[in-house]
């Protein structure tokens, strides 16, 4: 295991750059409260170094080195400490609380600097929590989903993992494990001793429980992905059919223009929505048309494009009209995509041929756009089509981070192949070996095993300043 540096302070920007009310500089490390008492100072005399620990303290932080009469000063701030070990990172933590501006906040940050700290990298906050052993890799990884999530499922997902929620199963599965093998290799160096004659049924019961157990989390997996990371869903149709009207309609705001001339869409809108709690990227596209000038013919390629990438398609038709050829081609194209039909318009007097439809689509939903009639329905149908009804966010585990399910497979493989080893009665080395490797796949998930090049990758992915 490569030892990664604790030895230095790092101090960042904590809060999202731009103009805000509060704006926090983060610092941590053993030298923290010797820089804070350095450029603080409060209203009473006293040092941060003097503070009680999880305790606030108004001041200002001043430049010492700037001239002038009262023009030392750099910002009326909130200081709180935060000691070892009782802290995010597990070292001493100060935050100072300042106004907002982003002039404000460089300038303490720089001041910070300039007293012997070191500007932080991406995630070193969180990457420090996890060396510190406060939490384990895995719950380090749901801090960012919390930072990234975009719907409350979502956040929910990242909250339970980085409560541990994971964590505790992982490490379950993996005490059971341990004892199995532990029973293995006594087995294989005290063949003689009858005190370690292993029972057979009871650790395929035990090997079976473990299997069980990550065949759940995979089953959960695809949907949690979705709760997690969202689906691309495009509005497509011919022009003049509503495709922009459904999407402000979704959005429950107006997005797009809309005006009863054909082609005023000329270019892909995306948005991203929350619907029934799954991430929604929806795509509303320029009307499939032959192009009448140069600009429309970019506009559909690319409405083309984005029909190809697509998760799912709604494919929109107008009620108060006969199926053009237009709507036959399109719907032919989208054979091999999941699509929903929508009749749209259904307020208006009907011409559309629904039966010819039925022929090419199990299931198709009539709104009304402008009116929100049937909105919910088309909302249900989204959710029902991309989960298949199967799960939701508030699962006791979701596995929803791609690392964690290939971990998580190749272990799952490798218990099964230790079933059948047991079934086959196979040497005792050799499903040992394999139960060896399983483990290791779980403390890769928790982080009891990593390198460099792992936390590198994951912690480039925070902000910095967490």
């Amino acid at each position: 295991m490569i030892q990664v540096s604790l030895d230095d302070t790092i101090a960042a920007i904590a809060t999202s750059a731009g103009e805000g009310g509060i704006g926090i500089v983060r610092i941590s490390g053993k030298e923290a409260l010797a820089i804070a008492d350095k450029i603080f100072f409060g209203k009473d005399g006293r040092k941060p170094s003097s503070f009680k620990t999880f305790t606030t303290h108004y001041g200002v932080i001043k430049n010492e080195l700037r001239e002038g009469a009262g023009g030392n000063i750099v910002d009326e701030v909130i200081l709180t400490v935060m000691r070892a070990p009782r802290s995010y990172t597990k070292e001493d933590v100060v935050e100072i609380n300042c106004h907002g501006g982003i002039v404000a906040l460089r300038a303490v940050l720089e001041l910070t600097l300039a007293n012997g700290a070191r500007l932080a990298e991406p995630g070193e906050f969180t990457k420090r929590a996890f060396l510190n052993g406060r939490i384990d890799l895995a719950q380090a990884e749901g801090v960012l989903d919390v930072i990234r999530a975009k719907t409350d499922s979502a956040l929910q997902l990242g909250v339970e993992q980085l409560k541990g929620v994971l964590s505790r199963e992982i490490n379950q599965i993996r005490g059971a494990l341990l004892d199995i093998l532990a029973l293995l290799e006594a087995n294989i160096d005290f063949p003689e001793e009858n005190t370690s004659k292993l029972d057979w049924q009871g650790t395929k019961s035990k090997l079976s429980r473990a299997n069980a157990q990550f065949k759940g989390l995979l089953e959960g997996s695809k949907a949690a992905r979705i709760f997690r990371e969202g689906i691309h869903v495009v509005i497509c149709g011919k022009p003049n059919v509503g495709k922009s009207s459904l999407l402000n309609a979704l959005l429950k705001k107006e997005r797009s223009i809309v005006t009863p001339v054909a082609g005023t869409t000329r270019d892909t809108i995306e948005e991203i929505i929350d619907i029934k709690g799954i991430p929604v990227r929806i795509v509303d596209t320029a009307g499939i048309l032959e192009p009448r000038d140069l600009v429309e013919k970019k506009a559909v390629a690319r409405s083309k494009i984005q029909i190809d990438l697509a998760d799912l398609v709604i494919i929109l038709f107008d009620a108060s009209k006969r199926l053009a050829k237009e709507d036959i081609l399109l719907v032919n194209k989208l054979r091999k995509k999941h699509t929903i039909a929508v009749i749209n318009k259904i307020d208006l007097k009907q011409k559309i041929e629904k039966a010819r439809l039925e022929k090419k689509f199990k299931r198709i939903i009539g709104i009304s756009a402008k009116k929100l009639t049937n909105i919910s329905l088309l909302e249900d149908a989204i959710v029902e089509l991309v989960c298949a009804g199967g799960f939701k966010a508030t699962e006791p585990t979701l596995l929803s981070n791609l690392r964690h399910i290939e971990k998580i497979r190749k272990a799952q493989i490798l218990i099964a192949d230790s079933l059948d080893s047991l079934d086959n009665k196979t040497s005792s080395e050799f499903i040992a070996q394999d139960i060896k490797e399983a483990l290791g796949f779980l403390d890769d998930i928790l982080g009891r095993r990593f390198s460099e090049d792992l936390l590198d990758k994951i912690f480039s992915e925070f902000c910095i300043g967490k």
